[in-house]
């Protein structure tokens, strides 16, 4: 089954970004979605772990289906936000889409060596930004399938 299929409430994204304009054009983005979405947004990468876990202030944070997640981040950056997600055997099975301006080989490989689902460069042009996270969300959301989660594990600490 595909996650829309299992999940039969709306489908929660975490964005982790520090952009406000990446933000706007992300929202934008979902809202125009045949598919009902709540996203949550996070700067920095210390934030995106403590809501992941459900550390205060995010003790009553609902488990993200999918995690949109850049790796310029204040804090801490993606790739150590992502290692940390990847350790972590309550997180792990959660899709993370790694959503950057690098294009840098180092920088793929090094994300794909820590387990990420998938990695996209962020277009510059907005149309093409808003078509990328619009194919992102068709993608993962109506042709993967995906364990179901299981929220009776808690979130082991590193």
């Amino acid at each position: 089954m595909t996650l829309i299929e299992q999940v039969g409430r709306p489908v929660e994204f975490l964005l982790v970004e520090d952009n406000p304009g990446d933000v706007r054009l992300t929202r934008e983005a979902l809202k125009d979605s045949k598919v009902r979405n709540n996203l949550n947004v996070l700067g920095d990468g210390i934030s995106a772990l403590a809501y992941l876990r459900r550390d205060s202030p995010y003790e009553n944070a609902l488990r993200p289906d999918i995690i949109l997640l850049d790796l310029n981040l204040p804090k801490m950056d993606g790739r150590e936000v992502l290692s940390k997600i990847k350790a972590d055997r309550a997180l792990r099975r959660i899709p993370v889409v790694v959503i950057t301006s690098s294009e840098a080989e180092q920088d793929i490989l090094r994300t794909y060596d820590l387990h990420v689902n998938c990695y996209v460069t962020k277009p510059v042009d907005l149309d093409q930004f808003i078509k990328v996270v619009q194919s992102i969300e068709s993608f993962w959301l109506t042709i993967v399938q995906l364990p179901m989660p299981d929220e009776s594990e808690s979130s082991s600490r590193d």
